[in-house]
């Protein structure tokens, strides 16, 4: 006899699960399932794909050993719904119940999904998060901007991570001037914790390159954690290995080396295999022991318990429609060299290229080059959000849009940016050793060779002059474009229509 029904998600593989702590071993049911509208809702890269079903089957393997009934559909089992609803239907048939538990989803689509199916549901809050999304709005309410630092300051004392009587440990909140060193090549230097597939995670591959194999992205090697114990391995390796130099070169790109200090941990908090406080408390210890300075600490946990939970809170403060926010009015189809086609830019081939082959970029490769690009260029910011979302392996919706739609493309007219995050070619060669090995010449402003940054930007600028002519972080820049002959403000007109015109015929650039 069921009483009810669990829904556990993809993205919920947490024993500490709130609807896991509300059920009942003897008379609930666990409802776990691979459906295709939740693998092709997006074109999803195949080793993220790979990465949730194996975590997946572990989880459910892990939770019969913990006393559950389980109930887990495979994608090829026979009579397998389509969806999550038509799985709980299915189920809820077979055992007489519709009652159904669930963890409140991490996207609006399953959320909406969830309450207008015709089933009693109990949406539990997800307390996976240091910061419930009723505590985000008190702190929202009222306030003229929602800075991600003064929420930040908030959580810091919430938490007490890295505070000292009641004050910031060493003396200041931030730490982020110092963490903006360029890198130089390093053999010796470790990359992230890679693990073997076992015999479930090789079920899996084969399974998503039979169904997904069309899909952007390489499958193998696959190498991501898929369990818990292997999550709390890779976040020992980082902790030990990497973290020490994360602060200096977080901000940092090289051709040659993709991972740098960062620890490629997102991915397991994201599903779940790993607590946001127990990789905080993880790197504050560090920090305590003397192990690492205190501006590779500070700049890690302000990634966590800054912006991870920031984000969260304005995805749920903003509601569904927030990935349709377009207030630059940007119409532009998103480019076929983000989906691998030739470029001459070697700083977009080198991030695009790592995307494919890792399901990875860390986030300066997001924000300042295929972000920055996008913006500049005008690309339609739901076409660039569905990108961002189908091919990073710790793309999610509640973290992803924020970072895309508000931060990366400013569609939500300044909510969590004051200003667009755009830039010239100058940024990314002072970060980078991109630059180098590129078609374009950085140091030239027009012309045929001018790196596309640099006419694009002025451009950008040039176009949005209405909007962000007032905007006391920009008024500088407008004054160096108006210090410009007219001759050459033309030149970056031409410069910068040609490119667009190449981009509007799906020509490479």
């Amino acid at each position: 006899m069921v009483n009810r029904l669990i829904l556990v998600l993809g993205d919920q593989l947490s024993h500490a699960l709130s609807a896991l702590r509300d059920g009942d071993r003897s008379g609930d049911l666990v409802v776990m399932a691979e459906v295709a509208d939740e693998a092709a809702y997006v074109p999803h890269h195949p080793a993220k794909i790979a990465l949730v079903l194996s975590a997946m089957r572990h989880f459910a393997e892990e939770l019969r050993a913990d006393g559950w009934q389980v109930a887990y559909t495979r994608f090829d089992d026979p009579g397998a719904a389509t969806s999550i609803v038509g799985e709980l239907l299915r189920r809820g048939q077979d055992h007489a119940t519709d009652k159904i538990i669930v963890t409140r989803p991490g996207e609006w689509r399953l959320i909406e999904a969830l309450e207008d199916a015709p089933l009693t549901v109990t949406m539990l809050p997800d307390d996976r998060f240091i910061c419930p999304t009723e505590v985000f709005d008190q702190w929202a309410e009222g306030r003229k901007t929602l800075r991600m630092e003064y929420f930040y300051r908030e959580m810091r004392r919430r938490t007490g991570l890295l505070m000292e009587d009641g004050t910031p440990a060493g003396g200041k909140w931030n730490f982020d001037h110092d963490n903006r060193k360029p890198a130089a090549a390093d053999m010796l230097r470790p990359g992230p914790k890679r693990f073997v597939p076992d015999a479930v995670t090789e079920e899996v591959l084969d399974l998503v390159e039979a169904r997904f194999g069309g899909n952007f992205g390489r499958l193998r090697p696959f190498c991501l954690a898929v369990t818990r114990s292997e999550a709390l391995d890779a976040l020992n390796h980082f902790s030990t290995n990497l973290l020490a130099g994360f602060g200096d070169y977080q901000d940092a790109m090289l051709n040659d080396d993709r991972f740098l200090h960062h620890s490629v941990l997102s991915p397991y908090l994201n599903i779940g295999l790993l607590e946001p406080m127990e990789v905080c408390e993880r790197v504050e210890h560090e920090w305590r022991a003397g192990n690492v300075p205190i501006n590779a600490a500070e700049g890690f946990i302000r990634q966590i318990i800054g912006w991870r939970e920031y984000m969260r809170g304005i995805y749920f403060r903003e509601g569904p429609g927030y990935t349709r926010r377009n207030a630059l009015g940007h119409r532009r189809d998103l480019p076929a060299m983000y989906w691998g086609a030739e470029t001459g830019m070697a700083c977009m081939r080198s991030a695009i290229a790592q995307t494919r082959e890792e399901a990875y970029a860390h986030h300066i490769q997001r924000l300042m080059v295929t972000g920055n690009f996008a913006l500049l260029a005008g690309v339609d910011p739901h076409q660039v959000h569905q990108w961002y979302l189908s091919v990073y392996a710790d793309a999610f919706e509640w973290v992803e849009a924020p970072n895309t739609v508000g931060m990366s493309q400013f569609a939500d007219g300044g909510i969590i940016a004051s200003k667009p995050y755009v830039s010239s070619g100058n940024y990314i060669d002072r970060m980078s050793n991109y630059c180098g090995s590129c078609a374009y010449s950085v140091k030239e402003k027009t012309g045929e060779r001018a790196c596309p940054f640099n006419l694009l930007y002025w451009d950008f600028m040039d176009r949005h002059r209405d909007r962000f002519e007032a905007n006391p972080r920009m008024a500088q820049m407008y004054r160096g474009w108006d210090r410009m002959s007219s001759q050459k403000r033309a030149a970056v007109r031409e410069g910068a229509g040609r490119i667009l015109a190449r981009l509007d015929a799906d020509e490479p650039v």
